[in-house]
This record gives structure tokens, sequence and C-alpha cells, in this order.
């Protein structure tokens, strides 16, 4: 007997595969953004390495955003998103291991530009694809296997730093071969099962109930804005927070509590994903996310010790966490046309880029007159906004 249209899915090998490459995906910058990228600055500029940091990583933000909306489009307007994937692949690991061979600290910011290109031609490609093969009725369960990626970005950043492990340069190799063990087998074994429907610009009548208008769009993007705002202050500030609450605070301690809350929002991840699929209620877990992300940057704000203050940030942690991987997978379901959907993928990674050029402003502005209490409430707000926003979308599909 022919399976329903309505109830087909896509395999459970595809689906494994595809979160193991979008892991590699986060593997491939995670570990050199938040140390080597540093480590090399400081070597080659000395007493002006933050100044020089920050030059490179804006340069690095501007380019990645412009390069994801760009390669998304070319690929849109190739019908293929393979051949992106693996074209970025060579590239970027290509100039990843180049790092190696660079002296100056321009010619430096001048590769990381076009390692950016040749990264945001993989992911952005890669992002279009779960769009092209994973049906709605499994976008929940994507998400959750999304929240794979930031834990194992995190685990190869403590991989590859294991004392005598490898030296600066068998660093950006090793990096470079655990990105293609983790995307190839995706690209080269995954044989998705086909999903025409997904191409189609027009829905299907049994997919109209699931469509929605326009400002959907807008609030979903606003939401993630709103909240990935607050995950940038926190990771760029928190170290400083827990210090000012107890100066024992070492950064080792804060590690560890990053990585209890990557771990922990993976099987929650899971979890809510699965039922998000299962009663039809894709945008509820959502809300609900948002609204408990500001619940605990409300405890980080009336914490007055070590305990109370680690406690708010894990509720925040993993709320946000979890929110964010179910977003990407949701943001799928909304996007208008199937033809556009990497380059609009593309403006919806503005928001991870974006936060970075707020932040700072915004904590320049209420931590001297305020402290972090007041830092905090902000934040607050504006996942409650993100909860606002998203409330009037949690009905069932």
């Amino acid at each position: 007997m022919a399976t329903d249209p309505a109830n087909r899915r896509q395999t459970t090998r595809f689906l494994l595969l595809y979160a193991l490459a979008v892991a590699g995906g986060a593997i491939a910058y995670v570990p050199f953004l938040t140390i080597l990228l540093p480590i090399q600055v400081t070597g080659m500029a000395g007493d002006r390495d933050v100044t020089w940091l920050a030059y490179a990583t804006f340069a690095g933000a501007l380019a990645a955003s412009a390069a994801n909306i760009f390669f998304g489009w070319l690929s849109d307007r190739s019908a293929v998103r393979r051949p992106w994937i693996i074209g970025g692949l060579v590239w970027s690991c290509a100039l990843l291991v180049g790092f190696a061979y660079i002296t100056d600290v321009v010619w430096l910011i001048a590769w990381l530009v076009l390692w950016q290109m040749g990264l945001n031609m993989m992911l952005s490609a890669l992002a279009a694809w779960a769009g092209d093969t994973i049906p709605d009725r499994q976008k929940g369960l994507l998400g959750g296997l999304l929240a794979f990626a930031p834990a194992a970005g995190a685990l190869s950043a403590s991989l590859i730093t294991l004392p005598d492990l490898a030296d600066a340069q068998g660093r950006l190799w090793l990096v470079a071969m655990l990105v293609a063990a983790c995307v190839l087998p995706a690209v080269l074994a995954g044989a998705p099962r086909p999903f025409p429907e997904l191409m189609r610009d027009e829905p299907a009548p049994e997919e109209e109930p699931t469509r929605r208008p326009a400002n959907m769009v807008v609030r979903m993007w606003l939401a993630r804005l709103l909240i990935q705002i607050s995950e940038a202050a926190l990771f760029a500030f928190l170290y400083f927070w827990f210090r000012s609450v107890d100066p024992a605070m070492t950064d080792a301690n804060v590690a560890r509590i990053f990585s209890v809350i990557l771990v922990a929002s993976v099987p929650l991840a899971l979890l809510t994903g699965h039922l998000a699929d299962r009663y039809g209620r894709p945008f509820l877990p959502l809300a609900i996310g948002a609204a408990i992300s500001a619940v605990g940057l409300v405890l980080m704000a009336l914490s007055n010790s070590l305990t109370s203050a680690i406690a708010g940030y894990v509720v925040f942690g993993i709320a946000a966490s979890t929110f964010l991987s179910l977003h990407t997978g949701q943001t799928l379901r909304i996007l208008p046309r199937a033809k556009n959907r990497a380059r609009d993928l593309g403006i919806f990674n503005l928001t991870n880029t974006s936060p970075s050029l707020v932040m700072p402003w915004l904590a320049i502005g209420l931590v001297p007159a305020f402290g972090f209490s007041g830092l905090f409430i902000a934040l607050a707000a504006c996942a409650a906004m993100a909860a606002l926003l998203i409330a009037s979308l949690s009905r069932p599909t």
C-alpha cells in the first residue's frame, strides 16, 4: 500500500547524518574563533591583541553575513545544495590550515575574511538542504537534533586544546579533519528521501493550514534577534559578572557551567521537539522557552549569592539554548518561497551576527549606571518581548 503523502517522513538515517553535518559546521568555527584565532592574534599583536581581535571579529562578521546571503542566493539559483556544501568545505578547510603560515596581522584579517566566505558557502547550502528534504511534521525533531551542534563545537574546542595533543599547526589540521569527517557522510551517503512538495512555492492543499502570513516571518526574525542579544551579552560579560558576585570564581568553573548547560539542553530540545511534532504545536515551545529565559534573567538580576547566580544562569542558558535550536528547525517551516530558501535563511542568519553590534552599547549604557542587574533586567525585557512575539503563533496547526 502506498504511503499517504501527508504522513511521509524523512529517514532517521538521513536526519542523524544531517545533524552530524551541522555539528561539523559548528566544529568548523567554534574552536577556531574562540581559542585558536585569539592565540594567533596575541602572538602577532602583543599588547594590542584585544584591538586587533576586535577588528578581525568585526571584519569576519561582516564577511560571514554577506557571504551567507550571497552563496545562499547562488545555491537557490542553481537548485542544488551538495556541490556548494562540498565546495565550501574544501575552500574553508584549505584556508583554515593556511592560517598557520600567516605571520602578519593585517594579512590574517584578510585571510579570515576569505575563510568566512568559504565557510558560509558551506553553511548556507547546508541549512537550506534541511528545508529541501525534511517535511514540516519533522521540523521539531530536526530542531532537537540541531542542539547537538553547539555541544559538539564546545567539545571539539576542549579536545584540540588537550595538552601535548598537537602544536598550533596540528590543531588546525585536526579541526579540518573533524569537520570533513562530520560533513561528508551526509553529503556523500545520506541519500535523503525526496519530497518534491517541499520545492514548490505554492503549497499543496494538505499543507495550506501550516502556511503563515509575511508578518510571521518578521516576528520569528525579531524574536530570535532578541534572544541572541541576550545570549551575546552574557557570553561577553558572564565571567565578569560571576567575579563581581564571588571574586573566587575562576574561568574554568565558568567553562564547566557553560558545558553543563549545552549538554543538558540536548535531551530537553529533543524531547520538546518530538512533542511539538506529535501534538502539532510547533511554536508553543518557542514561546515557553523565551518566557523561561526571561525568568532566568530576572533571577540573575535578583541574585545575591553565587548559588543563586548560577541557578539563574542555568535556567536562562538551558531555556535559551533549547529555544535557538528549535527556532532553527521551525524557521524552515515559515519561509515564504522555496526558490529563495537559502537566501532567506541568510537573512535570518543576520540575527546571529548583528547582536555583536548592539550588545556593547547596551552594556556601556546600563552597567556603569545600574550595574549588571540593570543589564539583566533589560535583557529579560528582550526575552519577554520575544515570548510575546511568538505567543500568538502558538496555536494548533
